[in-house]
């Protein structure tokens, strides 16, 4: 008796079967489907591949999923892969950018291509390159230059500019930028109904940087890194935080103070490092101070709600913190406060509720924002004593339209800041090493 084996497939009843003509004729016609499948595929690939928008999101799939193996094979310091996405995306960024400009070029009236010329923005000349932490960002050629040492732009040595808003770009969107300053530029822009902010001179030194030039000698120096808000959009040379931190400082010690101040609009902590390695040598800080804010981490509200690029700056603002301990100097991380949290609800547990868990131990975190929250209260005050309208907050320029510091707004963190860092340096004299 023959017995089957449990493996053995067992032949189906005769009138099951098939005739091997029509089981040859169904996998000729599966391998024909699954060619067409192939084909089809390939040909949607090129055509992705053939568009920059296609390029870009190959490159940028491939970067996540090469840093996502790289993480899970415990090969995650490897900065290689990261720089390379990110230098993909700001060229591509760049690129759709330079598109768009021409288009809205091409639509500006007379008026405004003349006043746009003046100032480089031009399609020829104006000055794309990335900044505000993973943007295009447009410039004016006549104020920025490019920089490809790690700074992606800088200010033109030796250039005295003027802020205009409020002139109408493609759709009406009312837009803010710089002009060299002088009496036909101010003309121009009163013709194209854009506002001078005449209050907002700035002067650059030939450092290339906001201010006069710098005393090399003074007794006391320190370097300030950050982005607009250190910059000071809307107020004078002399009124910047900086400027009025250097006050504040020399008034405490009484002695001489002097402090670089690099503040760029658009400026990251990956920026600010690079910064840092030009003008330290140069220029010797005895202290730095480390200026961020929400739109350093992505875009403001998304940040604000949480998400966020935490990593990235985590591994520049380490880069900071690591030289100033090589230097054995006070690194000093302050978050900007944001207007709407000074002028409404304190919604901070994002930012800069964040901020101190992605800063490392050899960094002192300081938050003025209780600084602020009670000058808004003391202006409140005054303004109701005075029978004034309590809003918008004189400590931002809110009657600009613009969320940046005012002069007061300068002189409160500049006073906010001297205390704690003038307590910092008098720890280090003491030989105490401060806490967190």
């Amino acid at each position: 008796m023959l017995h089957r084996f449990p493996f053995q497939a067992k032949r189906p009843p005769l009138h099951q079967r098939r005739f091997r003509f029509a089981e040859r004729g169904d996998r000729l016609a599966r391998r024909f489907k699954r060619w067409i499948l192939g084909l089809t595929m390939a040909t949607l690939c090129l055509l992705v591949l053939g568009t920059a928008s296609g390029r870009y999101a190959a490159s940028w799939t491939f970067g996540k999923l090469h840093r996502g193996f790289a993480w899970l094979t415990g090969d995650s310091n490897d900065r290689s892969w990261i720089d390379a996405d990110w230098r993909r995306r700001r060229l591509f960024d760049m690129d759709q950018a330079r598109t768009k400009l021409t288009t809205a070029y091409d639509a500006y009236d007379p008026r405004m291509r003349l006043l746009v010329d003046a100032a480089g923005l031009d399609p020829e000349h104006a000055l794309l390159r990335w900044g505000n932490f993973d943007k295009a960002l447009l410039l004016p050629s006549t104020v920025y230059e490019p920089d490809d040492s790690g700074r992606s732009y800088r200010f033109r040595p030796q250039t005295r500019s003027i802020w205009v808003r409020n002139m109408k770009s493609q759709g009406g969107v009312l837009a803010y930028f710089q002009l060299p300053d002088s009496p036909a530029n101010r003309k121009l822009a009163e013709e194209a109904s854009a506002v001078v902010v005449v209050e907002s001179v700035q002067n650059t030194n030939s450092w290339g940087l906001r201010g006069g030039e710098p005393d090399v000698s003074a007794e006391l120096r320190g370097i300030v890194l950050g982005d607009s808000y250190m910059q000071g959009l809307f107020v004078g040379d002399d009124q910047t935080p900086s400027e009025c931190l250097k006050r504040v400082l020399a008034d405490r010690n009484k002695s001489r103070v002097e402090i670089l101040n690099t503040g760029h609009l658009g400026y990251s902590p990956e920026q600010e490092y690079f910064t840092l390695l030009e003008y330290a040598e140069r220029f010797p800080p005895q202290f730095v101070i480390l200026s961020l804010f929400a739109n350093d981490f992505g875009d403001l509200f998304e940040v604000l709600e949480g998400r966020a690029d935490w990593e990235e700056n985590r591994h520049w603002i380490g880069r900071i913190v690591e030289l100033c301990q090589k230097w054995n100097i006070p690194c000093l991380v302050v978050p900007a406060p944001w207007v709407n949290h000074v002028e409404g609800a304190r919604q901070t547990a994002h930012y800069p509720g964040r901020v101190p868990d992605i800063i490392p131990s050899g960094a002192i975190y300081f938050d003025p924002m209780e600084d602020f929250i009670e000058a808004e209260a003391r202006e409140t005050l005054r303004r109701l004593s005075q029978g004034e309208p309590t809003s918008p907050s004189s400590l931002f320029n809110g009657k600009l339209g613009d969320g940046h510091f005012s002069v007061l707004g300068c002189q409160i963190w500049a006073g906010a800041v001297g205390r704690r860092l003038g307590l910092l340096l008098d720890l280090q004299r003491a030989g105490s090493r401060p806490r967190q």
